[in-house]
């Protein structure tokens, strides 16, 4: 069996990223493709067919033996790729990314937009780039760079879909559709999750799910002259910020339902105190803070074990309520509120979210009309160990190719598809991992990808690939 030659292999990733990858990465970048739930025309208006055509004819330039490629969209849904590399060797492999994209947000840098692609160094800016435009790219060249050498590799397969930022509600009935084409996949690659630094490989063992839904509270039928009203009539704000304590601490921000929390295991908080050993302060630090605010807790441990195996509340958006040059002295009809709760790994989201609703809705303060409506749910993900021998190869290429071994990694966001992949395929494994570390701002302005980081990641991919036909 050929051996992996390390020089060869980093020599052909920078290549084809540079000349092949990068180039069509920053065409994505250009298309407005926002996710369903941001874009309620997004059929009519085309964006996301555009990346999938993009992906598919760059797809056709790349000289991968044994690929195919297929596009599904079934009635109503969002379209999803379907690539297959057929293997050299035994084993099957099933990579996922997506295509979507975002919203714009606000306060880019001079310069700088959510659809322009603008490359300052090493960094690479706009909507998609990190957030995971990069991943598909990433995943097909990891292939080819073993073929260039004439190293087996398993067969690999590839889902891109087009609805991850909304939740990937279309995802189920994809999965069911081309359950034969899927296979069984003894490893599911994804490289949309983080990093703790960019100084080696980051591999996520974990990822929290997510309810999210809009709470309503509404008193009146009309608006009415605040210095009339008030002190008689309720004010919506404040009910909404009654029912909200039910649910969370607003002095320290913990969530109160036990139904909402995990029994955080010693082995977890070793584990936990290993990476902050690693990253040390910058895990609060990296953040963007303005002077003199401080983080709900500054032990290090507790900080990383509530960002992650902790559930939190996030109020993402309002209603209800006009812009400040708009607001006059006018006691509102109602307020709506967007509700976001991160859960731990374990907790049941469907049961979860019913248990949510349920408590902020029962018996509204003043008899005000309160709705939770809900939108979201989605459980998390607690990865099973990697194969001892695809461990040992990652581990060996991240020294290679950052310069130091691997880490395990906790991410406080959510994939669907992963706990999706876990019902649909218990016995699999799972590699995790992807080039957003600190600073990367995914959903924010200035989303940008550290283009040295996605070629390591790839050629540690690489690795991962030929070890498991060792």
């Amino acid at each position: 069996m050929a051996e992996l030659d390390w020089d060869a292999l980093s020599q052909f990733v920078d290549g084809m990223w540079d000349d092949s990858a990068l180039p069509d990465l920053y065409r994505f970048i250009e298309i407005p493709a926002l996710s369903p739930a941001f874009d309620a025309d997004w059929n009519a208006n085309g964006h996301l067919d555009a990346t999938i055509d993009l992906f598919t004819s760059w797809l056709a330039t790349v000289p991968l033996e044994g690929l195919s490629v297929n596009v599904h969209q079934l009635a109503g849904l969002t379209p999803l790729i379907l690539c297959k590399v057929e293997g050299t060797a035994p084993g099957e492999v099933l990579f996922y990314s997506h295509l979507d994209k975002q919203p714009e947000f606000t306060g880019w840098s001079e310069g700088k937009g959510p659809w322009k692609p603008v490359r300052e160094g090493d960094w690479l800016f706009g909507r998609g780039s990190v957030d995971d435009g990069y991943g598909g790219y990433a995943g097909i060249i990891s292939v080819l760079a073993l073929q260039q050498q004439g190293i087996p590799h398993p067969t690999c397969r590839f889902i891109i879909e087009t609805c991850e930022e909304s939740g990937s509600p279309d995802l189920p009935a994809y999965l069911a559709e081309c359950k034969d084409d899927l296979g069984t996949p003894d490893l599911v690659i994804v490289l949309d999750s983080g990093m703790g630094d960019y100084e080696r490989l980051w591999i996520t063992e974990s990822l929290r799910g997510l309810i999210g839904g809009t709470l309503s509270v509404a008193v009146s039928a009309e608006g009415v002259h605040s210095g009339m009203a008030s002190g008689v009539m309720p004010s919506s704000f404040r009910i909404a910020r009654q029912l909200l304590s039910r649910l969370e601490d607003e002095d320290t921000g913990a969530l109160r339902p036990d139904w909402l929390h995990i029994d955080i295991s010693d082995e977890l908080r070793v584990d936990s105190k290993r990476i902050c050993d690693v990253l040390g302060q910058a895990l609060i630090d990296d953040f963007p803070f303005l002077e003199g605010v401080e983080a709900q807790s500054t032990d290090l441990v507790e900080a990383l074990l509530a960002q992650n195996w902790r559930p939190t509340l996030s109020i993402t958006g309002a209603g209800g309520m006009p812009a400040l040059e708009q607001a006059g002295n006018v006691l509102r009809t109602h307020t709506d509120l967007k509700v976001s709760v991160r859960i731990p790994p374990g907790i049941e989201s469907e049961l979860a979210a019913t248990r949510l609703k349920r408590l902020l809705e029962a018996d509204p303060p003043h008899g005000a009309h309160v709705s939770m409506t809900l939108d979201t749910a989605a459980n998390g993900f607690a990865a099973p160990p990697i194969p001892a021998a695809v461990d040992a190869a990652l581990d060996a290429a991240s020294q290679r190719f950052f310069g130091n071994g691997s880490m395990p990694f906790y991410e406080g966001g959510t994939i669907p598809f992963m706990s999706m992949m876990q019902e649909s395929y218990p016995d699999a494994r799972y590699l995790v991992t992807g080039a957003a570390g600190p600073g990367n701002n995914a959903h924010g302005p200035d989303e940008k990808l550290h283009v040295p980081t996605a070629k390591a990641v790839t050629k540690c991919v690489s690795a991962a690939l030929a070890a498991m036909c060792d």
